[in-house]
């Protein structure tokens, strides 16, 4: 931890004291709280050193005696000033300037990632002005925000445990399942909601609250604010006429919905939907039944949720979990045949509307995207984009892909330590290496996280 405290700092008698801190040592975020004399409103600007002219401001501090405030987009090793802005009515005042200086990334996320754009003039200008979020499953868990030339913009770590998935919010927030290197993949047994100021505004572990069930692959919000991710699901069955026991555990999958109190408000289970002893490979596939791996909202509000083992999408009703239709081998759906995936992870509505998945083609050991317009009355689906990766960066299990323009999409090949900006033609644009496996990959562009962040 850095300290640098200065007290009985006044500036014309508003400010008693400020106190400077970097209590994580984020190379990238610095703390200023202060006390004022009065119940002032209060904001900092702040800028490099040398260049005042390009000026970042905190969100104001509105009319209290107490006022803590994180400068973001910061950059390491550089050095800063500010100032702070007074308010009481219309009159205004602005301290005197004062420095901090930023340390360097810690030794472990120096260099870890890198870029391959062999011509940046064909990347489009949206995603040079954004940014990609993936994080680290292994402890220390780390979550980044990436630039287009692959600098580390953002970043956040806990010890102890890894962020086994993560996701950006429409509130500015990061969203994440936690979890040790004792739980498999993707699995986990702690919620963390983080503000871009690196605040904590959600923390639960399993067996608080009604938390009461290990939860893995997804975790996003509803329009509620409510807390939407999948869990575990067990149930014992008697499979000896087929082979097993009479005491046999079947684990799968569920939707578990949590309020901002950790209570429960709505859980679904495949158990609800399907019998375990119609299907013909249930005794080899009892461990992990289904595999259940994305959940996303429809456009209507409704629920698609993806399976890997079976190579279906199926969209559920939100309401009596009810299951509306199955998409994929074996589904309602006409599909050309070219449109037979695999497995697949990350299905959702693109901003076009159509239902993309990222198949990981383990068929074919070739990985792609595949976008479909489906037709859900008549049940049939045309295939709008089918975008293929180089075989080199065939991914067989995770992985992710979304549309960043109408032409162009970002896959995570997970199991190669790559992200990769295509056309729709497959050309690629621009390529990320990692020295870690990210599961996902998402695109966070500058507006969504303005004014915390933004491109030097």
């Amino acid at each position: 931890m850095i300290f640098i405290g200065f007290f009985g700092c006044k500036s014309h008698g508003r400010i008693e004291s400020i106190f400077q801190s970097n209590p994580s040592r984020n190379a990238l975020r610095f703390q200023v709280d202060l006390i004022t004399t009065d119940s002032l409103t209060v904001q900092i600007e702040y800028w490099q050193k040398g260049d005042s002219l390009n000026k970042s401001f905190t969100n104001a501090s509105e009319s209290a005696l107490k006022h803590h405030f994180v400068l973001t987009n910061l950059l390491p090793k550089h050095s800063y000033e500010y100032r702070i802005l007074t308010q009481q009515e219309d009159y205004q005042e602005l301290s005197r300037i004062y420095d901090f200086s930023t340390p360097d990334f810690p030794i472990w996320i120096q260099d870890v990632f890198r870029v391959l754009s062999p011509d940046s003039t064909v990347v489009p200008s949206i995603f040079q002005e954004g940014y990609t979020l993936l994080s680290r499953r292994e402890s220390p868990g780390i979550i980044f925000m990436v630039d287009v030339k692959g600098k580390i913009r953002w970043y956040h770590q806990v010890n102890g445990t890894g962020f086994k998935t993560t996701h950006f919010t429409p509130n500015k927030t990061i969203l994440s399942i936690l979890g040790t290197e004792a739980f498999p993949t993707s699995y986990g047994d702690e919620i963390l909601e983080l503000s871009l100021e690196g605040d904590t505004l959600f923390r639960l572990k399993k067996g608080e609250k009604d938390f009461d069930k290990t939860i893995h692959h997804e975790i996003i919000l509803n329009d509620k604010n409510e807390i939407v991710t999948l869990s575990v699901e067990e149930k014992i069955l008697n499979l000896s006429a087929i082979g097993g026991s009479k005491q046999d555990t079947i684990k799968s999958d569920g939707i578990m919905i949590l309020d901002r109190n950790g209570k429960k408000v709505w859980s679904w289970s495949l158990f609800d939907a399907l019998d375990p002893l119609s299907q013909k490979n249930i005794l080899k596939e009892k461990a992990d039944w289904m595999h259940a791996n994305s959940l996303k909202y429809d456009t209507d509000g409704n629920f698609l949720i993806s399976f890997y083992n079976n190579g279906q999408v199926w969209k559920l009703d939100s309401k009596t979990g009810n299951v509306i239709w199955k998409f994929g081998k074996g589904g309602d759906f006409k599909i050309p045949k070219a449109g037979y995936f695999d497995h697949a992870h990350a299905a959702h509505r693109n901003a076009k509307g159509d239902l993309t998945v990222f198949d990981n083609g383990t068929d074919h050991s070739i990985s792609r995207t595949l976008s479909f317009r489906l037709d859900e009355k008549n049940k049939t689906a045309e295939i709008v984009d089918q975008v293929k990766l180089p075989s080199q960066i065939y991914s067989a299990r995770m992985g992710s892909s979304f549309l960043i323009t109408s032409d162009s999409y970002l896959q995570c090949s997970s199991k190669t330590n790559s992200v990769v900006l295509s056309n729709t033609e497959g050309r690629l644009l621009w390529l990320l290496k990692s020295n870690f496996m990210p599961y996902r990959a998402e695109f966070v562009s500058g507006k969504q996280v303005n004014p915390y962040l933004s491109n030097p």
